[in-house]
């Protein structure tokens, strides 16, 4: 049944007074794609990638992961478009070394080092409004210091400071990243990066309770919450010389997701150093590990005993398939297409058929 005409007069007096856009038809609307972070298990996890004009944050102890997951979704985007641009705002000091290890063009970064907690979020609003960056970065929130809190000294309580400038800027954090829903207009992803803390006089029947700081009111701000940790590490045997320690596998959680579900998880395994025997260069991912896991999970890689098969080809053991995977760069993009295709749009590939 079609809107009444009064209903659609209201519309045109609501938007003529209080500005264009303010009220518009759900079908009308144009969401802006997912900003993918190139890692196949994480991206079908978070519906494709990092939500546009959303914050996200992710959270995890020591040495899970955390800025090595968001220096490699920046380098994925910038493989993709070399103009993609970053505001990092480097509450704790920016690693130019790491970043293009991971392979970030920093030249296309913009680095803010303070860990003034007013001035960090007056910037990141600053840079969301202007439209004149891709990407916006803070790692990470327990590194800044409110206004306040730095006028005391150390023997003066000063609880529940940051959560409440937190608070405010996701207040005005959802005008600055708002976009139009019926032109092209520059997306923007928002990242904060936290840590987990013990949460003292609290109950989990998971063990000890966790928390992050900042309050609670900022879990409802965030789109996404993406909890990154460290499952094991990963050695390479040198013949004659033991092993050596040269990566680690990571786990990730949807905590909340408000489009694509929470509490999905997936594990995938990063490098730091480089594994001859695996044919994986420091900084990158065990992507050809992933394509099988999630190829065969989703039929897109048929099995049938030892076979394998993948569109028009065949291979007769495991290890084939996988030579293939690690030797040809268009057959990983293919069969990534091809998972993420059935992932998300199963109907596309049914009405093909």
């Amino acid at each position: 049944m079609a809107l009444s005409a009064e209903a659609l007069a209201l519309v045109a007096q609501l938007n003529k007074k209080y500005g264009p856009e303010t009220m518009i038809m759900a079908s009308d609307m144009r969401i802006a794609p997912p900003f993918a972070a190139g890692n196949l298990p994480l991206d079908i996890i978070l519906g494709g990638g990092f939500a546009a004009n959303k914050w996200t944050e992710i959270i995890g102890f020591e040495s899970s992961g955390k800025t090595t997951v968001v220096h490699k979704t920046i380098a994925n985007q910038q493989a993709k478009d070399p103009d993609f641009s970053t505001l990092w705002v480097a509450a704790e000091d920016y690693d130019f070394d790491w970043a293009q290890k991971l392979g970030v063009n920093t030249d296309q970064v913009i680095v803010a080092e303070t860990n003034a907690m007013e001035e960090a979020y007056e910037v990141m609003l600053d840079f969301a409004s202007s439209r004149s960056v891709d990407a916006i970065v803070l790692d990470s929130y327990p590194a800044l210091v409110a206004d306040e809190e730095a006028a005391k000294a150390m023997d003066e309580l000063s609880v529940s400071l940051g959560a409440r400038v937190t608070n405010k800027f996701f207040r005005k954090a959802g005008k600055a990243t708002k976009r139009s829903h019926l032109t092209e207009d520059r997306p923007v992803m928002g990242i904060v990066i936290n840590q987990w803390r013990e949460k003292i006089g609290g109950f989990s029947p998971q063990g000890t309770p966790k928390t992050t700081p900042g309050g609670l009111g900022k879990n409802f701000a965030y789109w996404t919450r993406l909890e990154v940790s460290r499952a094991e590490f990963l050695d390479e045997p040198i013949p004659g010389k033991g092993k050596s320690r040269v990566g680690q596998a990571m786990k990730f959680k949807t905590i909340k997701h408000k489009s694509s579900g929470p509490q999905k998880t997936a594990e995938t395994h990063f490098y730091w150093d480089d594994s001859p025997s695996r044919g994986i260069t420091a900084g990158n991912w065990d992507m050809v590990r992933d394509l099988m896991t999630w190829g065969v999970y989703y039929d897109v890689i048929r099995r049938r005993g030892r076979y394998f098969d993948f569109a028009k080809r065949t291979w007769d053991t495991k290890d084939g398939i996988i030579d293939s995977l690690r030797a040809e760069l268009d057959l990983q993009d293919e069969v990534a297409a091809a998972v993420l295709q059935t992932a998300f749009h199963p109907e596309e590939l049914e009405a093909a058929a």
